[in-house]
């Protein structure tokens, strides 16, 4: 999808606002004599006793020139003190001094000072959403590696509407399918809740690291049949085993909850959901005409299993 101006637009909006708000813009961070540039330098060399300066550059991407000028400073103040390494002296090693670990201390007990100060002033539901959103942005734009753990939880206040949106956002990222979709995600939803029956239906939501990554519905069909509905799991969790979590927290509910079978409608654009239903035990029973549906021509299925 072709990056428009008003996405730049956007991105640059949200630059100058946020900057404005961590105070970076100022002549030194923290009520600090110190840039944000310098401020982050003393915090990488406050990780360990030794660095390397290369390894130190290259971390935080900056000029050779302008890093060395500053660690000249740095050693000026008596913050840093620098040394060949031994066997090699072409490398150099830099630490920071007594002096320099309590401009460090000073420059995180601000730091996380103003943090709270920040989240203080917020309602809890705005802290956790203003959090979120700053977890979305890392997880999409760092370099950290996808999590391993997440867990299967019940539905709280927020995740109708979550499920409704990503459902929505998903299919017409993914298939081209228009707001109809969505439209019939709500529906079902509504549904689920107008006519709830928590012996016979229930939802989950999966989670990894605080954020939402996947949600499934089973709803009563008739009083023998189950259906399972809205799976769907976020892009950057799939291939943790979320899916078959979820699949299998419905089956195993299904089976506890009296029903002799569950099915569930797809369409034969889902193949990788296929797989996943498949190695659950269900079986393609059905395959529909195709027909005009969502803005698109749908070839639709149905899945059951036994029970």
């Amino acid at each position: 999808m072709e990056v428009t101006e008003e996405d730049v637009g956007t991105v640059r909006a949200f630059n100058r606002f946020y900057t404005g708000v961590m105070g970076v813009l100022g002549e030194g961070l923290v009520r600090s004599p110190y840039s944000l540039t310098e401020a982050r330098v003393i915090f990488e060399l406050a990780q360990r006793e030794d660095t390397e300066v290369l390894v130190l550059r290259r971390a935080l991407d900056l000029d050779p020139g302008y890093l060395s000028r500053m660690l000249a400073r740095f050693e000026t103040d008596g913050l840093v003190a620098r040394e060949r390494a031994a066997g090699d002296a072409r490398r150099q090693i830099v630490r920071l001094t007594p002096r320099g670990r309590e401009v460090f201390a000073m420059l995180d007990e601000r730091t996380v000072a103003e943090i709270r100060g920040l989240l203080g002033g917020l309602a809890a539901d705005e802290r956790r959403r203003l959090l979120a959103a700053m977890r979305t942005v890392h997880g999409v734009l760092g370099d950290r590696p996808r999590p391993d753990g997440f867990v299967l939880r019940p539905l709280r206040p927020g995740d109708l509407g979550w499920v409704v949106e990503r459902n929505g956002a998903l299919y017409d990222a993914e298939c081209g399918w228009d707001r109809t979709y969505e439209a019939l995600v709500a529906s079902v939803v509504a549904d689920y809740v107008r006519d709830h029956d928590p012996e016979r239906e229930n939802a989950w939501i999966a989670e990894s690291g605080g954020a939402r990554v996947g949600g499934v519905f089973c709803v009563r069909r008739t009083a023998d049949v189950a259906q399972l509905r809205l799976l769907h799991v976020e892009p950057d969790a799939r291939g943790l085993g979320v899916g078959a979590a979820l699949v299998g927290e419905c089956v195993r509910f299904v089976a506890g909850a009296g029903y002799a079978e569950i099915m569930l409608w797809t369409t034969a654009l889902q193949r990788p959901a296929h797989r996943l239903y498949e190695r659950a035990g269900f079986v393609l029973e059905e395959e529909e005409p195709p027909v005009e549906r969502f803005g698109d021509v749908v070839h639709g299925q149905v899945w059951r299993r036994t029970l």
